[in-house]
Formats: C-alpha cells, structure tokens, sequence
C-alpha cells in the first residue's frame, strides 16, 4: 500500500491516465485478434443424405455382381439358349444407367410438383394397368400377362403403381384430413380406387403387387389419422378379402399347402419346388458362403435365380454374413426414411412426411415378402427384391423413389437452416 502510494505521487495524474490508454490499446487489440483470427464456416449439416446414397448404391453394386453370378449358367439351358453368357449382366447394367438417369431428373422435381401430379400419376398407372389386359398389348411372361413392350425393354405397370399409390394416398390423406373419421368421405373412395386396382392386379394375376399396394394405402391411412374403428373394419376387411382369395382359388390354395409342408412328396417336385431348392442353397451356404459364383442351385435347380430368389443365391454363395449384410442395409434405409418422414412432418410438411413414410412402407413391406418367401417364412410370391433382383421397371420406380426420398430431405435441410422452398 505505501508503495502504491509512493508510484502514485511520483507519477501523478499523467501516470493515471497512461495506464488507462495502455488499457483501451490492450481491449482494442485482443479485439482486432477476434474478429480475424475467427472466420466464419459453413454449417457442418450436409446438403443432402449422403450415407442414404451410399446404402442404396451398395445395394444396387451387390445386384449387379449378384445378377450376373445368378445368370451366367442360365445360356447352357434351352430356354436362354441364344443368350449369351453375360446377356443379364448388361441388361442389367443398362437398366441401372436408365434408373440413375430418370432418379436425377425426378430429383430436381419439387415436392410440390408432386403433390400437384399424384392424382394424375394414379390415373396414368391405373390406365397402364388395363392396356396390359388388351389382346395384343399386354405380354404374357410364364402364365402372367404384366408387361407392356417398348420395344427394346418391357414395362411393367405395377411397378409404377406402387409410386402412384404412395403419392396418391399421401395426397388424398391430406386433402381428406378432416374427413378421415368418416366412412362415406373418408375410407370409401379411397377404398374404391385400391379396390378397382386389386381387380386389375388379380386379373393378370400379380397378387403380390396387390398385397404391397394395398399395405401402402392402409399404412398412409393409418399414418394421417383415420378412425381406429374404420382402419380396424378396413384391416379385417382385407384380411378377409385376401383369405377368400386364396380359399377360391385352386393353384393359390395348393401353394399354401406347398408352403405349410414343403418336403411332402406331393409336393417337393411340384408347387415347392422352388422354397425347397432356396432352402437348399441357404442351407449350403451356412456362415460364410461357398465363395462367390460356387453356387449349384443357379445351375437349373433354383427358377428364377436372378430374380425372384436372387437372395437365396446370396446365402449360398456369401453365407449367413452376406444375408445378413443385406437385412441390415435394407433396415438401415427403412428407417432413415422413417425419420425424413418425421422431420418433414414436424416441419409441418405433411404431403412429404407421408410420402417419405410411404416409400418406407413400400420398400420395407416388399423386401420383407422377398426375403420371407426366400426363407420359407411366406408362401411363394412373385416379387422382387428392391435394388438387388434383376429388372429394368422395378429398378426405375425405385430409382424415382429414392430420388424423391432425397429430395425431401433436402428440402428440410433447407428449412431447417432458414431458407424458404
């Protein structure tokens, strides 16, 4: 203290007013070091979903090598005869390309394009679905009549139906909103336009279609809010409507009797012929595999190799491992799109978040029927596996799912930082 005061009578009142602007530099200085040394960044949030991307480019990159392993044999038969030995594979590669192709340009298309096109789209594929039937214009592959010839490729309307029943029951959730407690506006002309959609699908006959189709719309229902009585009613209805189906229908019954007790000898070389060579080739594959392209039931035993049972050839040939890798990808996609879903919904998107959810339906529920058939856990069904099984229509409209899948999730990260639509 006394030598406080000695300093401060030696330096005075200018000795004060020294140490008070030595202080201002100071504060000015480690100011300027602030503002400079601090730089602004960019937000770390992505422009889009890249790990969503890359999950289903695996997929795609498996199918084709998959495809090919699964195909390559088919030409020492006589129904490929004239194929070559890589006639699949670069089929395949072709209708990848296209899918990327359409995937790009439907990426660039807003949400709100969509929306104001679901009714049309639903028309378009429903009309498709009835040029199938016409003598003339529909092709009839293996006793089903699905495909429409383009020429070069064949389109098969179904595929189609899938996208516009996501975005039509996604459209028509929310433009019926406050009339989903209600029968008569609510659940009937919704349950009409799936209804006349099943006749068509039957007709070819495509009942696994049918079955996806349906389970989108109830789904969406369900998701936008409509009475727990009405959706109860609409699912028992369906369960029953799809029972009678079966019951009435002789080659449908005898493949439940197939699936219930597939090594009966009644039918093992008949209707189970198929489940009974997939759980062979699944049963070889055991943990690991028997390595890549070592399978023997795509050698002729196993129809439809490199499609329908594609996964069964994943489990001969990659094991318990390489099935396994693709359960989890598969749940993985799901549930991102799920949460897409979510976050455009809190955004109060609804007509997005629906659609998000939709698509999660559509491709969980089909992967699901593929891969229970494949397991023997689901009667035969004729569907594809998503991305993986060799098919030009199914690639595109998974393709174009995606695609809008990512778009609105751009679209939320772009709300999500300020930004306007």
């Amino acid at each position: 203290m006394i030598q406080f005061f000695k300093r401060f009578s030696a330096n005075g009142i200018s000795g004060v007013k020294g140490g008070i602007k030595e202080g201002f530099e100071d504060f000015r200085l480690g100011l300027r070091d602030a503002t400079t040394v601090v730089r602004p960044t960019r937000s770390r949030m992505m422009e889009y979903d890249q790990p969503l991307l890359w999950a289903v480019l695996i997929l795609v990159t498996l199918g084709l090598v998959m495809v090919y392993s699964a195909s390559i044999a088919l030409p020492d038969g006589p129904k490929y005869a004239k194929y070559s030995s890589s006639h699949f594979l670069i089929r395949h590669g072709i209708s990848i390309a296209i899918a990327f192709t359409i995937g790009v340009f439907a990426f660039k298309v807003p949400l709100k394009v969509w929306d104001r096109l679901a009714p049309a789209i639903f028309a378009l594929a429903f009309i498709m679905l009835i040029f199938v039937l016409i003598p003339g214009v529909g092709k009839g592959v293996n006793g089903a009549k699905r495909w429409i010839p383009l020429g070069i490729t064949n389109f098969q309307p179904s595929e189609l139906m899938k996208l516009a029943v996501v975005l039509f029951a996604a459209w028509y959730t929310v433009q019926r909103q406050e009339y989903l407690h209600t029968l008569v506006k609510g659940l009937l002309p919704m349950g009409a336009a799936v209804i006349a959609v099943g006749v068509l699908l039957l007709l070819q006959p495509d009942m696994g279609a049918f079955m996806v189709i349906a389970v989108i719309a109830m789904g969406l229902l369900f998701l936008g809010g409509i009475n727990a009585k009405l959706f109860g009613a609409l699912t028992a209805l369906a369960i029953g409507s799809f029972a009678s189906i079966i019951i009435f229908s002789e080659f449908r019954r005898q493949r439940i009797f197939a699936y219930l007790d597939p090594w009966n000898e009644e039918f093992a070389a008949g209707k189970a012929y198929q489940l009974t060579h997939s759980l062979m080739a699944f049963g070889r594959g055991e943990w690991f595999g028997v390595g890549l392209g070592g399978s023997i039931e795509k050698l002729h035993y196993l129809p439809e190799a490199h499609t329908d049972f594609i996964l069964a050839v994943i489990g001969e040939e990659l094991g318990f491992f390489g099935v396994a890798v693709v359960i989890g990808i598969f749940y993985w996609i799901i549930r991102r799109a799920f949460l897409i879903g979510r976050t455009a919904l809190q955004l109060d998107r609804s007509f997005a978040g629906l659609v998000a959810k939709g698509i999660a339906i559509w491709i969980g529920w089909q992967a699901f029927i593929n891969m229970g058939v494949n397991l023997g856990i689901l009667p035969t069904k004729g569907l594809t596996l998503p991305f993986v099984s060799f098919g030009g229509s199914g690639l595109m409209m998974n393709a174009v799912a995606i695609a809008i899948l990512l778009k609105i999730d751009v679209e939320n990260r772009v709300l999500m930082r300020g930004g306007k639509l």
